[in-house]
């Protein structure tokens, strides 16, 4: 039974997109309320990063800066339009996978 419930709770493939990667290869991710970063942690089986050449920073302090300077205020401004507001509420820091073929990207 709990291997069922596992199945329906955890995704197979998650597709996504990150806010900044270091030249060292750290992958920044941002989050309000932190949903999508389990299954980028180690939910999801497979997971496919999309990121632009822009994305790229030399350090991971300008990453974290690029979060918050570009990131976040670009985020609050679409979702004013609906009438919320947006806010970081946890950063997720990819350093290495554990398992190479888990992770990939265009």
């Amino acid at each position: 039974m709990q291997a069922v419930v596992r199945l329906g709770a955890t995704a197979e493939y998650v597709v996504g997109s990150v806010h900044a990667v270091t030249e060292e290869g750290h992958l920044v991710i941002a989050s309000a309320s932190g949903s999508q970063l389990a299954p980028y942690a180690s939910g999801a089986r497979k997971v496919v990063w999309v990121a632009g050449a822009q994305k790229v920073v030399p350090d991971l302090e300008t990453a974290l800066r690029r979060v918050r300077s570009y990131s976040l205020p670009r985020e609050h401004r679409r979702l004013q339009e609906s009438g919320q507001s947006s806010f970081i509420g946890k950063i997720l820091i990819v350093e290495r996978e554990a398992l190479p073929e888990r992770a990939t990207g265009p």
